[in-house]
């Protein structure tokens, strides 16, 4: 099992040497699995916040509640139409602005 030093890092540096330098196959792979799992927290606790079961939410947006919990577990990235969907279903909104 791997602790924690304590060490301050340059996680850029971190991520550059364990997956490789942005634009590799192997950086572009991680890149993906990490905004699913992000989108998948994201909308977890969105589902939860609302008090919501994956059945409620997906009776919603008329689909299975499996393509709920396969959303939420990071296995499924949701198209941008269904993720708006599901973020209506929840009563929020996106806002989207320029980057700094």
């Amino acid at each position: 099992m791997q602790t924690n030093d304590h060490k301050t890092r340059d996680y850029s540096s971190v991520l550059n040497q364990r997956y490789g330098a942005h634009g590799s196959r192997e950086r572009a792979q991680f890149d993906e699995e990490a905004y699913a799992f992000y989108t998948s927290q994201i909308l977890l606790d969105a589902r939860k916040n609302a008090h919501l079961t994956q059945q409620e939410l997906a009776s919603r947006i008329g689909v299975d509640k499996s393509y709920i919990s396969r959303i939420e577990k990071g296995i499924t990235v949701p198209s941008v139409a269904t993720f708006y969907r599901i973020v209506s279903a929840l009563g929020l909104t996106v806002e989207l602005s320029p980057a700094l």
